[in-house]
């Protein structure tokens, strides 16, 4: 299932989305549904990411929206703010997908090139990782990576070629977005996670707050229907896992208790 194939299922079930605030969307028909989904994960802060949009509307009214030049050395707080979250000196790019930024980093360094993924279940340490994938943690950013090299490898911009000149608006949400992540990292941890795995390992592996699913992939559509019908929305993508809904209760899952899905065996 496609993630407009499941926000179609939304539409169709319980109307449009009026508000998104945490983990929770908020539906004209007065439904709260729970979101697990959260964009495939770029949401993961919660859909208010703090005040990641007031920066973006602050620097808009501005008019920053074109391709010129806003500080004296490119991305120089973004490179700040990634270099910190990954605790190390790197130099930036923006690429328009995870398939051309894959290739960029790894026409830098074939042997250590990894996907940053926040309370990663292998504890990568990033410090070590030549060059890092970051797919901001931002809720419209699916059309936006990082490339995150360490700066000794970066010898000239051949290897960035195909980089994208993102509006300095959208760099100073970005900005924010990693801040307010490097702020999380150091305040969620397994204790925010396991309360609710006596609902949810009938169903998912948890490896920190991602859940991988243990339902069967031919069944897997018809869990995602079945979760809908319990208020919760997950990932559409067997492949991709779902989250954990940070600042929610165990009785968002007290339908899918009650209603168990009888396809799981």
């Amino acid at each position: 299932m496609t993630n407009t194939e499941l926000y179609n299922l939304i539409y169709s079930k319980y109307g449009i989305i009026t508000r998104a605030r945490g983990c929770f969307l908020y539906t004209k028909k007065s439904i709260r549904l729970t979101d697990l989904y959260l964009e495939n994960g770029r949401a993961i802060l919660g859909w208010d990411s703090k005040n990641a949009g007031t920066f973006l509307k602050n620097m808009l009214n501005k008019g920053l929206t074109g391709g010129f030049i806003c500080e004296e050395k490119p991305h120089l707080r973004l490179t700040k703010a990634v270099s910190q979250l990954l605790g190390s000196d790197r130099k930036l790019a923006f690429f328009p997908d995870k398939t051309t930024a894959l290739q960029a980093a790894l026409s830098i360094s074939p042997k250590s090139t990894a996907v940053y993924r926040p309370w990663n279940p292998g504890n990568s340490d990033w410090t070590k990782t030549a060059c890092v994938l970051i797919n901001p943690p931002l809720a419209w950013g699916e059309g936006l990576w990082l490339v995150a090299a360490a700066q000794e490898l970066v010898k000239d911009d051949s290897s960035l070629k195909d980089a994208l000149t993102v509006p300095f608006a959208l760099e100073t949400a970005v900005t924010r977005a990693v801040y307010n992540l490097t702020a999380a990292i150091g305040e969620r941890s397994e204790k925010d996670w396991f309360i609710w795995d006596p609902v949810l390992t009938k169903y998912w592996e948890r490896k920190g707050p991602y859940l991988f699913p243990k339902i069967s992939e031919n069944e897997y559509d018809d869990f995602v229907r079945h979760c809908l019908d319990c208020g919760l929305v997950i990932n559409p993508n067997y492949n991709e896992p779902s989250v954990v809904p940070f600042g929610a209760d165990t009785g968002v899952f007290s339908q899918l208790k009650k209603t168990p899905f009888k396809g799981d065996k």
